[in-house]
């Protein structure tokens, strides 16, 4: 039997309604559910009047497989998200490991990564089971964490961005930057930011980084409110390693953060590693919408009253 991960924003009544929808047009063509376990318990755990009665039977009576988020992914073809960017970002860690496409329904608000809107979800069901879509690689970063000492203190990955800041709101925190093992900066900052083109509309649009395409292998380094002459955002190559460093002098901690999730601590003497990683994640796209268009859309941008041609014809 064929089957589908099903990942949803649990505190989103839309979210949920929409959750029911999927799980009978998989029902219908014999395709069968699987949803993560916390997600479960979250779910039965809510107010009664937040998920629709239906819904909590699908989840309780044997109709679809509940499987611990490590192994969940090991047995699905396809993930459909229910939710905005954080969503999705959640969903694509319980599926990296096993390598399978999602596909975003957007019930969120800007969202660059959900692709259909829920008042579309039968057709885009319909065309997701009937493997009518094409497949999106989006790169990702690779995180190495070392101690004073260069001893390996953990490795992570992140989507969007890795983010150095300062633990304490009233201090800063002081970094030295190097880029293919040579040394380039260091100053006094809020922080430092390490993003993908993915993550390049997130936190890196706030933070004044310019917006670069999803298909551009490029990653981003980015000073937060730095106390420096010279604190342009720099953007690297797949070849290029960029390390930031937690100088002695700091006597306040640092915070890392990856994709606005997961986090650590990170002490005077530190060093934080980045290179984009060999392994992408795969978005399943039902149409080739130019990112120009999105980026209208998601951001609203001001195009009345534009008479452009297009692109000319060579």
């Amino acid at each position: 039997m064929r089957r589908f991960l099903l990942y949803v924003h649990t505190g989103r009544r839309a979210a949920l309604r929409a959750m029911l929808s999927v799980l009978e047009e998989l029902r219908l063509r014999n395709v069968r559910a699987v949803v993560v376990d916390e997600q479960v318990e979250e779910i039965l755990a809510l107010p009664e009047d937040m998920a629709p009665p239906k819904l909590i039977t699908f989840l309780t009576n044997g109709a679809v497989d509940v499987r611990a988020a490590v192994s969940a992914a090991d047995v699905v073809e396809l993930g459909i998200v229910l939710g905005g960017d954080g969503t999705i970002l959640r969903a694509l860690e319980a599926v990296r490991e096993a390598d399978i496409p999602v596909h975003g329904v957007n019930l969120g608000h800007v969202g660059f990564l959900a692709e259909s809107e829920v008042e579309d979800l039968s057709i885009t069901v319909a065309r997701l089971l009937d493997g009518d879509y094409d497949i999106e690689k989006r790169s990702t970063l690779d995180i190495t964490v070392l101690d004073s000492e260069d001893e390996l203190v953990d490795h992570h990955w992140a989507l969007n961005e890795a983010s150095l800041e300062k633990a304490d709101r009233q201090k800063m925190i002081n970094v030295a930057i190097e880029i293919d093992g040579r040394p380039v900066s260091s100053f006094g900052a809020d922080g430092v930011l390490l993003s993908t083109s993915t993550g390049s509309t997130a936190y890196a649009f706030s933070a004044g980084g310019p917006v670069i395409w999803p298909e551009v292998d490029a990653m981003m380094l980015i000073p937060l409110a730095a106390h420096a002459l010279f604190a342009r955002p720099l953007v690297l190559g797949r070849s290029s390693e960029a390390a930031v460093e937690m100088t002695l002098d700091n006597r306040e901690d640092g915070i890392l953060t990856l994709d606005g999730r997961r986090g650590a601590d990170i002490t005077a003497g530190m060093r934080i590693e980045a290179r984009l990683s060999p392994r992408s994640v795969r978005l399943a796209r039902l149409a080739p919408t130019p990112f120009a268009d999105r980026l209208v859309e998601k951001f609203q941008l001001p195009v009345v009253g534009w008479r452009g041609r297009g692109p000319r014809t060579r």
